[in-house]
This record gives C-alpha cells, structure tokens and sequence, in this order.
C-alpha cells in the first residue's frame, strides 16, 4: 500500500507536466533535484565536465540536496509543483 505522500509525489509529478507555464530555470532545476534526491537518493558519479552546462548544472543542483531525506525531498517536490501551478 502506498502511502499519503507518495500519492501526492506521484500526482505532483504527473501536474508537473501541465503547468500553465513554463517555469524559468531556477524552478527546472529545483523540479530535477528534488525529483532525483526523492527517486533515487543523493547524487553519484562524476560531475559532468565544464562544456556540458545542462549536465553540469543538473548535477550541482541535485549535489546541493545532498542529505535530505526521500520524504523530505518528495514534500518539497510537491510543495513546489503547487506553488508553480498557482503562479
């Protein structure tokens, strides 16, 4: 049985995809950090070199969320889709 919170990551993950907006950058790379640290936990592997700036971005953002907790990460992530959906 899934839990509360997993329901809303999953429900907060599929609205992501219909924001009424695009969000600017700042938000992309919170959605993908948050996103990873929930899923898979804290960021592994090389960081991305300095020609690849997406990667490398994508990289540090999740990096900096290095220690949150899965549950604290899907809170957040979810937290952030609404607040982008009501922007």
């Amino acid at each position: 049985m899934q839990s509360d919170l997993v329901k809303a990551f999953e429900a907060a993950a599929a609205a992501s995809k219909t924001l009424p907006s695009r969000p600017d950058n700042e938000a992309l790379l919170r959605l993908y950090a948050l996103y990873k640290q929930a899923t898979v936990g804290d960021v592994s592997g090389e960081r991305p070199g300095g020609l690849d700036f997406v990667g490398r971005a994508k990289y540090d953002a999740w990096a900096g969320l290095k220690g949150l907790t899965r549950d604290e990460a899907m809170r957040d992530y979810v937290g952030l889709v609404e607040e982008l959906r009501h922007a």
